[in-house]
């Protein structure tokens, strides 16, 4: 599983490079914090779903800490999606950009 880190994440965006950022989790998860941009489809309902998510760009998944998403990972690779997980999830995105004052990047 291809993993890609917060700050790869933060320089991906900065560049404008396009890619299709899928937060898998519960809604109530992602009223409390996110990143700008994203999508959210939960876990529990993206293999119904996953016709949403773009086939033609990157896609990075994202959860809490990394485990919902490495499921979703699968999921998607297993279907032919090119997808990268998101490592430490919204809580290592939170950690290194809380200092800075950039989590809403």
């Amino acid at each position: 599983m291809n993993q890609l880190s917060v700050h790869d994440l933060a320089a991906m965006r900065d560049e404008g490079q396009d890619f299709y950022l899928l937060d898998v989790r519960e809604p109530h998860e992602v009223a409390e914090a996110s990143i700008p941009g994203s999508h959210n489809i939960p876990l529990g309902e993206l293999d119904s779903r996953k016709g949403e998510v773009p086939t033609d760009v990157p896609v990075v998944a994202m959860c809490r800490s990394g485990g919902r998403s490495a499921r979703a990972v699968a999921l998607l690779e297993q279907a032919g999606w090119r997808v990268s997980n998101l490592d430490g999830g919204m809580l290592a995105w939170q950690d290194a950009y809380r200092e800075s004052n950039t989590a809403s990047r």
